[in-house]
Protein backbone atom coordinates (compact mmCIF):
# COMPACT_ATOMS: atom_id res chain seq x y z
CA UNK A 1 0.00 0.00 0.00
CA UNK A 2 2.66 2.17 0.91
CA UNK A 3 4.31 1.98 -2.65
CA UNK A 4 1.09 3.00 -4.36
CA UNK A 5 0.83 6.12 -1.98
CA UNK A 6 4.53 6.94 -2.61
CA UNK A 7 4.37 6.76 -6.95
CA UNK A 8 4.67 9.73 -8.50
CA UNK A 9 1.24 10.10 -10.72
CA UNK A 10 -1.11 9.54 -7.57
CA UNK A 11 1.10 12.33 -6.00
CA UNK A 12 0.33 14.30 -8.54
CA UNK A 13 -4.05 13.50 -8.36
CA UNK A 14 -2.98 14.28 -4.74
CA UNK A 15 -1.59 17.54 -5.21
CA UNK A 16 -3.89 18.60 -8.09
CA UNK A 17 -6.82 17.90 -6.03
CA UNK A 18 -5.31 20.03 -2.98
CA UNK A 19 -4.68 22.99 -5.68
CA UNK A 20 -8.42 22.72 -6.88
CA UNK A 21 -9.49 23.06 -2.91
CA UNK A 22 -7.39 26.32 -2.94
CA UNK A 23 -9.65 27.63 -5.91
CA UNK A 24 -12.24 30.65 -5.97
CA UNK A 25 -14.80 29.25 -8.20
CA UNK A 26 -17.66 31.64 -9.86
CA UNK A 27 -21.03 31.60 -8.40
CA UNK A 28 -23.95 30.34 -10.56
CA UNK A 29 -25.34 33.82 -11.03
CA UNK A 30 -21.60 34.82 -12.44
CA UNK A 31 -21.63 31.87 -14.82
CA UNK A 32 -25.06 32.51 -16.00
CA UNK A 33 -23.95 35.82 -16.98
CA UNK A 34 -20.36 35.50 -18.43
CA UNK A 35 -21.91 32.94 -20.41
CA UNK A 36 -24.80 35.53 -21.83
CA UNK A 37 -22.14 38.24 -22.56
CA UNK A 38 -20.11 35.45 -24.29
CA UNK A 39 -23.43 34.54 -26.35
CA UNK A 40 -24.45 37.78 -27.33
CA UNK A 41 -20.65 39.12 -28.77
CA UNK A 42 -20.41 35.61 -30.23
CA UNK A 43 -23.98 36.18 -31.94
CA UNK A 44 -22.81 40.21 -32.50
CA UNK A 45 -19.44 39.26 -34.07
CA UNK A 46 -21.26 36.64 -36.27
CA UNK A 47 -23.45 39.13 -37.52
CA UNK A 48 -20.56 41.51 -38.65
CA UNK A 49 -18.71 38.88 -40.29
CA UNK A 50 -21.88 37.76 -42.10
CA UNK A 51 -22.67 41.59 -43.16
CA UNK A 52 -19.01 41.89 -44.16
CA UNK A 53 -18.63 38.54 -46.01
CA UNK A 54 -22.32 39.32 -48.14
CA UNK A 55 -21.06 43.43 -48.66
CA UNK A 56 -17.94 42.29 -50.00
CA UNK A 57 -19.07 39.80 -52.67
CA UNK A 58 -21.69 41.77 -53.80
CA UNK A 59 -18.80 44.34 -54.45
CA UNK A 60 -17.16 41.62 -55.95
CA UNK A 61 -19.83 40.46 -58.15
CA UNK A 62 -20.63 44.08 -59.31
CA UNK A 63 -16.85 44.52 -60.46
CA UNK A 64 -16.78 41.25 -61.93
CA UNK A 65 -19.84 42.45 -64.06
CA UNK A 66 -18.72 45.65 -65.21
CA UNK A 67 -15.49 43.79 -66.22
CA UNK A 68 -17.50 41.41 -68.44
CA UNK A 69 -19.98 43.45 -70.42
Amino acid sequence: MQRILNNPAMKYFREAKMELEKVAWPTQKDTVMYSVIVLVLSLVTAAFIGALDFGLSKGLEFLVSKISA
